[in-house]
This record gives C-alpha cells, sequence and structure tokens, in this order.
C-alpha cells in the first residue's frame, strides 16, 4: 500500500486534530467522574490532583485515524489483519491501563499483560518475518522481541513522569520514523508512525507544563506497546550489523536512558525497580537546580539529537557512520554515568 508524501502528512494532522480536540473532552469527564492523578505518594512531583483520561484521547484518535485512513484508502483483508495485529495489543493494555488509572492495580496483572502482548508480537513478528533486524536464529528472534516489547513499554510508562516528558519524546521518536520508513519505502511503518506523531503532538498541547492533563497508564502502555512493536519492524537502512541494531536503541534512547539509570538506582539501594520514586532523569536535573519546563526541554533536545543520528545513519557513508554510532555510544555511557551519579532523591 503506497502512500505519497502529503497523504502521510494529511494523517499527521488529522490525527493531531483529532486528540487535540478530544483531550480538553476527556479533562471534562475525568474532572466530573473525580479520576485524578492525586499526589498522595512520595513518588509524586506534583503538588495538585491532575485529571488522567488523556490516554483515552490517544488511544481513539489513533485507532478512529489509522482506520478511516485504511478503509478510505486501501481496504483489504490483508491490511485490515496487519492493522489489527498492531493495535489488538495495544488497546487491550490501554484498557488495562484505563482500568489502573481508576482502580490502582498493582504491578504484577499489569506486567503479565505486557508479557502476553510481547509474546503475541514476537510470535507475529517472527513467523511473518517482519522482524527489521532479524539475526538468523528464530528463536533468538523471539526472545530479543519479547524483551523489546516489554522493556519499552515499561520504559514509557516510567518515564512519563514529568510534564510533557513521554508524550513529546514519543513525537520525537515517530517523526524520526517517519523520515525513515517513508525513505525505505516501509508504508506501515511510515503510516502508522505518522499517526503517532500527530496524536502524541496533539495531545502534548494540554500536556506541556504546567500539565492540565495526563495521559495516564492508559496511554503510556498503549504508545510503549505501539512504538516498540514500529521500532522492532524498521529495518534500517544501515551498512553494518551493529550500526543497524543501533538505530531502533537511538529512537528510544532517553526513556531506555531514563530506566536504566532508575532501576539500576532502585537495586543499589536494595528496593524494588517496580517501586516508584523520585530517581528518574526529570527529577535529578530538577534537584541539580533546572526549572520543570527547562529539564523536559534537555530531555527533548537529548532525544532529538538520538533521533537525527538514527536518521544520519542510512545516508552517510560507511566510516562516518561508524563514528557517528561510536560517538553516540560514547556520549550515552557518559550521560548514564552522570545521571546515576546525581542525587536519587
Amino acid at each position: 500500500m503506497q502512500i505519497s508524501l502529503w497523504q502521510y502528512l494529511a494523517l499527521s494532522i488529522t490525527a493531531f486534530g483529532i486528540v487535540g480536540y478530544l483531550t480538553p473532552i476527556m479533562r471534562r469527564i475525568a474532572i466530573r467522574q473525580k479520576i485524578y492523578d492525586r499526589p498522595n505518594a512520595s513518588h509524586k512531583s506534583h503538588a495538585e490532583p491532575v485529571p488522567y483520561l488523556g490516554g483515552l484521547a490517544i488511544i481513539i484518535g489513533t485507532l478512529g485515524v489509522s482506520y478511516a485512513a485504511l478503509f478510505l484508502k486501501e481496504f483489504t483483508a490483508k491490511n485490515f489483519w496487519l492493522e489489527t495485529s498492531a493495535f489488538g495489543p495495544a488497546l487491550i493494555l490501554g484498557l488495562i491501563g484505563l482500568w489502573d488509572d481508576i482502580k490502582n492495580l498493582r504491578p504484577g496483572p499489569r506486567f503479565l499483560a505486557q508479557s502476553l502482548a510481547g509474546i503475541f508480537t514476537a510470535g507475529l513478528l517472527v513467523t511473518t518475518h517482519s522482524v527489521g533486524n532479524p539475526t538468523g536464529s528464530r528463536w533468538l528472534d523471539v526472545a530479543i522481541t519479547i524483551v523489546w516489547t516489554v522493556g519499552i513499554c515499561n520504559s514509557i510508562n516510567f518515564f512519563d513522569n514529568v510534564d510533557g516528558g513521554a508524550a513529546g519524546t514519543i513525537a520525537i521518536s515517530s517523526v524520526a520514523l517517519v523520515i525513515l520508513g517513508f525513505n525505505g519505502h516501509q508504508y506501515f511503518v511510515t503510516a502508522l508512525s505518522s499517526v503517532l506523531a500527530g496524536a502524541t503532538i496533539g495531545f502534548l498541547m494540554w500536556n506541556k507544563s504546567p500539565a492540565r492533563i495526563y495521559m495516564g497508564d492508559a496511554g503510556a502502555l498503549f504508545l510503549g506497546i505501539l512504538i516498540s512493536l514500529l521500532t522492532i519492524r524498521l529495518h534500517p537502512a544501515a551498512q553494518t550489523k551493529w550500526t543497524s541494531f543501533s538505530t531502533p536503541l537511538f529512537l528510544l534512547a532517553v526513556p531506555i536512558l531514563d530506566t536504566s539509570v532508575a532501576v539500576i538506582s532502585r537495586l543499589k539501594r536494595r528496593i524494588s525497580p517496580f517501586q516508584g520514586g523520585k530517581d528518574h532523569l526529570s527529577h535529578r536535573l530538577i534537584r541539580a537546580g533546572v526549572s520543570r519546563p527547562i529539564a523536559v526541554l534537555m530531555l527533548w533536545a537529548i532525544t532529538g539529537f538520538y533521533a537525527f543520528c538514527a536518521v544520519l545513519i542510512p545516508v552517510i557513508p560507511l566510516k562516518a557512520e561508524e563514528y557517528l554510532v561510536g560517538t553516540a555510544w560514547m556520549t550515552w555511557i557518559v550521560l548514564f554515568g552522570l545521571f546515576l551519579k546525581s542525587s536519587d532523591a
């Protein structure tokens, strides 16, 4: 299914408009139903209750635009199954996240649902030969896909700890995926990334600091499964295996950095990695004296740097490609060390 650049742009603009329109409606519903993220735990960084249900606007907008485009452009059973195979697990996880937002579930059921979604995604991608970076071993591809899907899903959920942090990062990564997918003639990845970019930017208009609504677990889990699927399906046009494997990692370098720092910090302090805490990148920047909006801008800037590196990989000579990837990885390691050394709480 080939789509023109203008049609990709139309997908993004439509998703932006619909999610931007739905988000304040969901905010009013959340206020009426008293569905809030209340600062009643030590790891909460906001002072006043903030309405949830922003994730529901993202889910409705993303699904609505994607399926409408499918029916209007080129509806076939194959294309319908392709789209549903991506949105099915994302929708289920999003609804579980919505339940968590309203009822405050324990981590166990949520992790089980993520694991089942990862197993389904891995089985589907491997059996249909849709893994963008195959290793040559079917079982290794399955294992990597499961770990990647569950890991990224949790990373996006963890990273949603500051106004605009997760939404802005997903938007930047999605724009980079649009460029990579379009240049590589990967139409499904490009189309879905276009919708995702528009939807997250539309939500960001209401979620930027000071946030008037949060996406909650509904949005974080829905976006987490989708962005993990898109990055694992992407076939980077890199010239070496290690730079090819680096591409999806670069697209999500900041959420991975955030999760790595928080989890290792908690393990060092002998507390559960699933326990909330003020040990994420945003919290560390704020404790260092950076204002909340500037901290988010800094995280977006780092995301933009790695997204730019990912976009450059397929279009530069081999020597420059290896130098770029090596430098980017060294920078990530330095950032990891600096953040880990900063104050935990």
